[in-house]
């Protein structure tokens, strides 16, 4: 069947979601041979994925994961996930992961799924064990901690058990310098189903379409963000360049414009000021940040994004206000106490 579909897509034709649910039921097949299953992912990934392919795979995906029990007061609030889908080869430190601990102390519960670095030296699991957090709670446990503390971290192998079947192919293409459409579907995974949405990827084109993605998948609100850094992209809000956003509320329909943030009068910086290490040394930026001691452009960058972070959620009525919302957190120390109450957990 993987055979016919890799025909199809050679001749630039999309694919249906009923094929999409036949592929993917053979890529979660282990008598699918590797070979095989990667040579369509590089097939689909020549082709180019287009939005409707990429909703109807990770809806997909959803239907096979493990979800999380939330409680009906937990799930009647709004659920915000922070991630990037990675792949911006960039250095810089987690950004992501520290702008969701100073939302959740600022009073959004937040769902962060993540996994172990695969493009960098240290992904969102790695950093946050490194900062004493636990990463590998059962799914009972997760959603237990989104209600009592307002934070769990759902790390992905322990959700997607049909990945296991998949790894050995995405490998292989990666072996082969081939991305698969799996370089973006992380962050559209999450099985705790956020309702408010901030996703950086690395490309600017991937914008729109990721967003659109986001509304097929009910998310209330969404931004997806890729910003400039001198020739590159990041895949977070860049304080160093102007940024794509698309964003949505589900009602509404979307749109797509520029941020630049030079009118935030932050202060000079390069890509360097923003580079991190590994996972422990990653640690110890954001301990700096959350304590207050940091006042620097990794700071800057933080509250840019958690200043869009917040005004997704709804908990501010712009990036400006939310800005300030997030360094009043970090100040006034209730950042600090956040990461403590969670080390504690």
């Amino acid at each position: 069947m993987l055979d016919n579909l890799i025909q199809q897509l050679a001749a630039l034709q999309s694919l249906s979601p009923v094929q999409i649910a036949s592929a993917v039921n053979a890529l979660t097949t282990e008598s699918v041979s590797v070979e095989t299953k990667a040579a369509f992912l590089t097939a689909l990934a020549k082709k180019g994925e287009v939005s409707d392919e990429i909703a109807a795979f990770a809806n997909e995906l959803l239907t096979r994961s493990i979800q999380p029990p939330l409680d009906a007061e937990t799930r009647s609030r709004e659920i915000l996930d922070v991630c990037g889908t990675g792949g911006d080869h960039l250095g810089t430190f987690n950004i992501s992961t520290t702008v969701a601990i100073v939302c959740a102390a600022a009073g959004v519960i937040v769902a962060k799924h993540g996994n172990r670095a695969i493009t960098s030296k240290s992904g969102s699991a790695d950093v946050l064990e490194a900062l004493g957090i636990k990463i590998d709670l059962s799914p009972a446990d997760a959603g237990a901690a989104l209600r009592e503390h307002g934070f769990a971290f759902f790390f992905a192998p322990n959700y997607h058990p049909a990945f296991k079947h998949i790894g050995p192919a995405r490998k292989l293409c990666a072996e082969r310098g081939q991305r698969t459409i799996f370089n973006f579907l992380g962050p559209l995974l999450n099985p705790a189903r956020p309702t408010a949405q901030l996703l950086g990827v690395a490309k600017s084109e991937l914008c729109e379409p990721l967003a659109q993605v986001l509304q097929s998948l009910k998310v209330r609100r969404g931004m997806v963000v890729s910003g400039k850094v001198g020739q590159s992209q990041l895949d977070e809000l860049s304080t160093l360049g102007t940024n794509t956003v698309a964003e949505f509320y589900q009602e509404r329909g979307f749109s797509t414009s520029t941020f630049d943030p030079s009118k935030l009068q932050l202060q000079s910086a390069t890509l360097n000021d923003l580079l991190g290490g590994d996972c422990e040394a990653n640690a110890e930026i954001i301990r700096r940040i959350l304590r207050g001691e940091d006042r620097g452009p990794k700071l800057e960058a933080v509250l840019l994004n958690a200043g869009a972070a917040l005004f997704v959620a709804g908990r501010v009525r712009s990036i400006s206000e939310g800005w300030e919302l997030a360094k009043g957190t970090i100040q006034n120390g209730a950042a600090w106490k956040k990461l403590q109450a969670l080390r504690s957990a």
